[in-house]
């Protein structure tokens, strides 16, 4: 299983880098409905996976000056504090719950990912904290402002509630209320996410080390796949199209839908 759970990952790395979500919300449907591995185990091993992929993915996209830095260190502050209360309450929380919540959520940010502007034009530096990155795709200078931070914040405290809660990172939550509500470029916000998801998942990793709802024989072949997988997907990130990267997401989020509502229903 070592060998099979290892290229999972290199995929799942590649995807969760790719699109600024960390895996998690990949990881956790795929260990349970392909392995069927406990979904408490599958959680533990996707917040290990989430720190992996934003460490192998934050130094790609860091090298390419896409990741707003001030900016993930603020909602940082915001994830961390609700991945320690999400990790929390996990414990408490039975498998058919965990997974009924991810069906339900699943569907609400396929939707918000339709809100996504699929250009990579610039935009208005309207705002605070300003700043610019050339776009590898384009080769234009892409000048934008951070609004509304303050909502912000409190959506990436909820972010990182729902990364401990359900081990998925917060990048699903972050990357589309960077975009939509926040005015953050599509390439920018999930730049920016990578960089925020391995603290948030760090934090709630540790709650689910203490409580012994980490399998070393899950969490290393994962962790290594991700590590290989997310430099791949950040690579091709920075140099897609953000219209392409948008059809990918909800693609996915799709598919992963009608998987976890039927183990919700079925048990």
């Amino acid at each position: 299983m070592f060998i099979a759970l290892f290229l999972i990952a290199i995929a799942v790395g590649a995807l969760g880098a790719l699109l600024g979500i960390g895996g998690g919300i990949i990881t956790v449907p795929l260990l349970t409905v392909l392995f069927h591995i406990p979904i408490k185990a599958a959680i533990g091993a996707s917040l290990v996976s989430v720190i992996a992929t934003s460490t192998a993915a934050g130094a790609v996209y860091a090298g390419s000056s896409l990741t707003h830095t001030r900016l993930g260190m603020v909602l940082a502050v915001g994830t961390t504090l609700g991945a320690l209360t999400g990790g929390l309450t996990a414990a408490f929380l039975s498998p058919r719950v965990l997974q009924g919540m991810f069906a339900v959520l699943l569907p609400f940010v396929m939707f918000s990912m339709r809100q996504l502007p699929s250009d990579e034009a610039a935009r208005p530096s309207l705002g605070i904290l300003n700043t610019a990155y050339m776009d590898p795709f384009t080769g234009r200078v892409v000048r934008y402002g951070v609004r509304r931070l303050p909502l912000g914040w409190t959506t990436a405290f909820i972010a990182g509630n729902l990364s401990g809660l359900l081990g998925v990172g917060g990048g699903f939550i972050n990357v589309p209320i960077m975009s939509v509500v926040m005015g953050v470029p599509l390439k920018a916000t999930i730049a920016t996410s990578n960089f925020m998801v391995g603290m948030t998942a760090a934090t709630s990793a540790l709650v689910y080390y203490t409580k012994g709802m980490i399998d070393p024989q899950v969490a290393v072949p994962i962790a290594l796949g991700i590590l290989v997988g997310a430099q791949l997907g950040s690579w091709f990130g920075a140099r897609a199209r953000s219209m392409t990267l948008k059809r990918l997401f909800q693609i996915l989020l799709f598919i992963l839908t009608i998987q976890m509502a039927w183990k919700a229903i079925t048990g």
